[in-house]
């Protein structure tokens, strides 16, 4: 049986909203400055690169279909499938969506050690 209250996480909550929605790897909404040749600098913002992805987990066996930054998909790669991305990653940098995903991961694991157990 897998210890709940450790891998599980409360609410977290998110400066940037649109971050709540996928998997966003941390990334935020950045401010800067455009300067151009005569030096008067105009505030602006850089958003991350965001792509719509699915994704294929072994341990549910279907696709899952989010919104997810280029970095995070870097990160995935790294972690060798979204499996182990979402049970290995900060809980900082899942965010909402990311914390649903491995909800979803952690019950379908149970559900398989009961009937494994069985």
């Amino acid at each position: 049986m897998l210890p709940s209250t450790i891998l599980r996480a409360p609410h977290t909550t998110s400066v940037f909203k649109r971050a709540q929605n996928g998997l966003f790897g941390g990334k935020s909404k950045q401010y800067g400055n455009n300067v151009p040749h005569s030096k008067q600098k105009t505030r602006r913002s850089w958003l991350p690169n965001v792509q719509s992805k699915r994704l294929y987990s072994e341990i549910l066996g279907t696709t899952m279909k989010t919104k997810i930054t280029t970095r995070a998909l870097k990160t995935i790669d790294k972690y060798g499938g979204i499996d182990g991305y979402l049970m290995n990653a900060k809980i900082s940098s899942l965010g909402d969506a990311g914390l649903r995903m491995r909800e979803q991961l952690l019950d379908a694991k149970e559900a398989a050690l009961k009937q494994h157990s069985s």
